[in-house]
């Protein structure tokens, strides 16, 4: 189902948001003061338009109320990250606000003003990092809950034509305390892959488990 997303501010975190919302089939409108930014964003969203987003008279104009979403990704201008959300949320009553935050204090305020989802995204980003910095293998990282989370890794070469059975992947209790819950193949994924599915140079796998585990997968 396809939303109507107001992405504003594009700073580096905001034109990647705006850029992928639109590409996989959302109608996104991209705000920023700055015109050269928003020139930028033509082609890459559906509507770019320069303003201020503090302003209640422009997020009027530009139709802010037929938007189901919002993503404020305002960076370190706090006080305008803030007041557009209070804009957003209790003037224009835009149903889900997600909004960027660069400290702890400015989440509490966004959380606290009415944004529905606050994100970290260097913080966010460090973490991933950290967990990927002395293992090649590991192209991403997720945490969920309790030392829990996902891990993205290419498929070392050493398991390359062996069974997921057969590489200890099949299940959580095998030989690296972590389940594959899908291949990438290409193109196309394989969700919840059998214990015979045969691993190919190029697989991409999605692992869950423990934290520790995955930080042993491949280094064994």
């Amino acid at each position: 189902m396809a939303h109507q997303v107001a992405v504003i501010g594009m700073g580096r975190f905001g034109m990647s948001l705006a850029h992928e919302l639109y590409r996989i089939g959302h109608d996104v409108l991209a705000v920023d003061r700055d015109e050269s930014l928003t020139q930028m964003m033509m082609g890459q969203v559906t509507y770019s338009v320069t303003g201020d987003s503090t302003s209640m008279e422009f997020l009027e104009e530009v139709g802010i109320r037929n938007f189901d979403t919002a993503a404020v990704a305002i960076g370190t201008d706090i006080q305008s990250s803030v007041l557009t959300t209070v804009l957003l949320k209790q003037t224009f009553e835009v149903p889900q606000v997600m909004a960027r935050a660069i400290s702890d204090i400015h989440g509490k305020t966004l959380s606290a003003v009415g944004a529905d989802r606050v994100v970290y995204p260097e913080q966010e980003t460090g973490v991933r990092s950290a967990h990927s910095l002395f293992q090649r293998d590991v192209l991403e990282y997720m945490e969920l809950a309790g030392g829990f989370g996902f891990s993205k890794v290419n498929v070392p070469q050493e398991m390359t034509g062996l069974s997921l059975e057969r590489a200890g992947l099949s299940t959580a209790r095998d030989k690296y305390g972590a389940a594959v819950v899908a291949i990438r193949r290409g193109r196309e994924p394989i969700l919840s892959p059998s214990k015979d599915e045969v691993l190919q140079e190029g697989d991409l796998l999605i692992l869950a488990g423990r934290e520790d585990t995955l930080e042993r997968f491949g280094l064994q």
